[in-house]
């Protein structure tokens, strides 16, 4: 049985059905599971007459799914810091792993969930993978609750995090099929910027809800649980309110093709350098503060304890979907080319300031490199849909998808370069790590950096000569 999706006398995909059979004026029809057939983003009459509709609502839930996502892969990189106080005593190579375990697993569960949608269905993957956090949730309170747990089992459920991480491939792949190439950008990094989002209310809360009431005694369970309940939601909400596209095929045809093309391992290493640059920075910050400024780790709120290093993750992800909304505008290669400007002069100045032991100073200058880097994601991001349309022969990439075929290729781009970038949430923290053991201090890790952002800005730039040459924006 199906039924079709009329005009837009109602707000929700499930009020605006009909059982008539009659075609309607947006050409959409929905089959029982919440199947949409005859979705096409880039016709206007469609988008308007009830797309843009049902793209917004299935763009808030996969960002409330993703979100949680992120809370749980950057879970492990706040409670190593409490892990002291709770009674465990790992080295700092063990710390450190831990830290980047997750990050480790994410990336590589990248690669397989990028093709979960085309397979199951949007909806149905987001509440699959909404399902599989609760996992990692309630392994992370039961390791905490006993300070004798081994470390090899402890490493083990901060690997499972890395469920988390895997999310957003598959929800960037789905989103990317409900948005017309023109709108793209700001989707996407919406989607994205609610799902780094997580990082930043898990370091915020976690430290909260783990200390208020606890008096001498760290609750370190909770910051595990005080989150499923909020997973039982995502997974009713993707239930009730998603759609599964039926015209959403990243096949592996089109995986094959996207691994052939030159620009997705071109943008495979700039999205390194911008998220990797996020989701490392992220989960090693609390880790930097304790460590270089330990007055100032944690501040007394209320009978709780309050860290600042929320605020990184915090001001990069709000800065995503502007870094999106300003490539839809001048290209994602001009605002990246600014983004990595940014990040070496932010990672410069805090090498700079660290002999000066001024907190502030190191704060400010780490919170710009936060926000270049939020930035650069999203800018970076939009660069791909971009590339694979030119690839296909579109004139202008920058605001035509190109054929089906192309979108289906920049479709599965989109995730596999996802995957390629959240390793950066490994690197990172094993090199500061390696920093740390070997010189005693962060600066050397940290001028590795610098070095890395002056070449991938000079390579942005031959990519932006290049687009101009050719008379595109890129």
């Amino acid at each position: 049985m199906t039924g079709t999706v009329s005009a837009p006398a109602t707000s929700t995909a499930s009020n605006s059905t009909t059982r008539t059979g009659v075609a309607s004026p947006s050409g959409l029809a929905v089959r029982p599971g919440r199947w949409i057939d005859g979705w096409n983003a880039e016709d206007t009459v469609q988008w308007e007459a009830a797309g843009a509709a049902i793209a917004q609502r299935n763009l808030r839930w996969s960002i409330f799914a993703e979100f949680l996502g992120f809370v749980v892969w950057q879970l492990w990189s706040i409670v190593v810091v409490a892990l002291p106080a709770a009674g465990f005593h790992f080295t700092t190579s063990q710390t450190f792993w831990l830290i980047s375990m997750p990050s480790l697993v994410g990336a590589t569960l990248r690669f397989p969930y990028t093709f979960m949608v085309p397979k199951f269905g949007g909806r149905n993957w987001t509440m699959v993978s909404a399902a599989l956090l609760l996992i990692p949730a309630v392994g992370l309170a039961i390791c905490v609750a006993n300070p004798a747990t081994p470390f090899g089992v402890m490493l083990l459920v901060a690997a499972l995090a890395g469920f988390g991480g895997g999310n957003f491939a598959s929800s960037m792949a789905n989103i990317t099929f409900f948005y017309p190439q023109r709108k793209k950008g700001w989707a996407l990094g919406l989607n994205a910027a609610g799902g780094n989002l997580g990082a930043a209310v898990a370091q915020f809360a976690v430290p909260i809800v783990i200390t208020i009431g606890a008096g001498a005694t760290l609750q370190l369970p909770l910051a595990g649980l005080v989150w499923v309940p909020l997973i039982l939601v995502a997974i009713v909400g993707a239930w009730r309110r998603m759609d599964n596209l039926s015209n959403a095929k990243a096949d592996v045809t089109a995986s094959l093709a996207a691994l052939r093309a030159p620009e997705l391992w071109l943008m495979a290493l700039l999205y390194i350098g911008t998220f990797g640059s996020f989701i490392g920075f992220s989960g090693v910050f609390p880790k930097l503060i304790a460590d270089q400024f330990p007055a100032f780790s944690a501040f007394p709120v209320a009978g709780a304890t309050l860290s600042l290093a929320f605020l990184g993750a915090l001001v990069g992800s709000l800065a995503r979907p502007f870094g999106g909304r300003l490539a839809d505008r001048f290209g994602g290669s001009t605002i990246t080319i600014a983004a990595f400007v940014v990040m070496a002069l932010g990672a410069l100045a805090v090498i700079l300031t660290l002999p000066l032991d001024n907190f502030w100073l190191f704060l400010g200058f780490f919170l710009v490199l936060f926000i270049a880097s939020g930035a650069g994601n999203g800018a970076t991001y939009r660069m791909i849909p971009t590339l694979f349309a030119l690839r296909s022969g579109a004139a202008d990439g920058h605001s035509a998808a190109g054929d089906v075929s192309s979108q289906r290729t920049a479709a599965a781009a989109l995730g596999i370069v996802s995957a390629f970038g959240a390793y950066g949430g490994f690197v990172i923290p094993q090199v500061l790590g390696l920093s740390k053991s070997t010189t005693g201090g962060y600066e050397a890790g940290l001028s590795w950096f610098v070095a890395a952002y002056v070449v991938l800005l000079a390579i942005t730039v031959a990519v932006a000569v290049s687009g101009r040459r050719r008379g595109v924006r890129i």
